[in-house]
């Protein structure tokens, strides 16, 4: 019998598989073909907070599957590589490979980072041992340590949409009832932090209520994009119906228009055309006047 205890959303909607990630294409459909055909290697997850790097190794070893050797935030120290590497010689149990993670490797130690020089290398390193550290940037790593990894970039995506959806289809299973501006603004303000975006939404689960800036006022209207449905707004008070220009995630040199400004620019498109027809209409009739 196993007892349910209260977790996060963060935690209860990891994703625990590869496909279940939000975004993230390039690492999914590497990562997808190595778990097929594993072997020993070291690799880099480079890229922000909150995008799951962490959440995609663990998701990589339960794939291959692989034992997992878990070396957290700060704690990778020369001690904690030797034990970790020690582990690995044993034959892992119930699986082909171990996987040893280490969180945030761009803050371990000096000696930590030069023991892995040789545990990287086929002079001393353990069989059949996956390497996956994770990293903001590499400005503390050095470039013979980088050398030794297959840097996986996690860089920012725009995921906006996937990330509205996805909020959508988790407050529904709380039984929360937001709006979708809110959802909309939750995603926006966090890019691509899905970790950030999960929490914010628990926090607005447990207000029961909708933020006071989720809300229209008499100066802020919102519109939805006729090419990609995503809902924006903008505060010109001119505006007073629904028009069909688009936002600035389908063209992002162009600035979404209200009715008014619409109005004027096709004005002045209509009076351009018509003095350039006036110009041209007077040289002509002046080119027959001097023939």
């Amino acid at each position: 019998m196993t007892l349910d205890f209260p977790q996060s959303l963060t935690e209860k909607y990891r994703p625990r598989k590869l496909d279940d990630f939000i975004g993230l294409a390039k690492p999914k459909k590497v990562l997808s073909a190595f778990a097929a055909r594993p072997f020993a290697s070291a690799w880099l997850f480079l890229g922000p907070s909150g995008v799951g790097k962490t959440s995609m190794a663990l998701a990589l070893a339960q794939a291959i599957p692989a034992e997992l050797q878990h070396i957290p935030s700060r704690a990778c120290d020369l001690e904690s590589v030797e034990a970790a590497c020690r582990h690995c010689w044993y034959v892992p149990m119930a699986a082909n490979f171990h996987l040893v993670l280490v969180d945030e490797a761009d803050q371990m130690t000096p000696a930590a980072q030069l023991a892995f020089l040789s545990k990287l290398d086929a002079t001393a390193s353990p069989p059949n041992t996956i390497f996956i550290f994770t990293a903001n940037d590499t400005r503390l790593l050095e470039q013979r340590f980088l050398s030794r990894c297959r840097t996986l970039d996690f860089g920012q995506e725009n995921l906006n949409g996937e990330l509205t959806a996805f909020l959508r289809r988790l407050a529904k299973s709380e039984g929360g009832k937001l709006s979708g501006l809110t959802l909309e603004r939750i995603a926006k303000e966090c890019t691509s932090n899905v970790r950030d975006a999960v929490t914010r939404l628990e926090v607005q689960l447990m207000t029961g209520e909708e933020t006071p800036a989720a809300v229209a006022s008499d100066d802020l209207h919102p519109h939805r994009c006729p090419k990609c449905s995503a809902q924006w707004e903008h505060d010109a008070g001119d505006c007073a119906a629904p028009f069909k220009t688009p936002c600035r995630n389908c063209d992002p040199a162009e600035r979404p228009l209200t009715v008014g400004q619409a109005r004027a620019r096709k004005a002045w498109r209509t009076i351009r055309k018509n003095v350039r027809a006036e110009i041209l209409g007077d040289g002509r009739r002046q080119h027959k006047t001097n023939s």
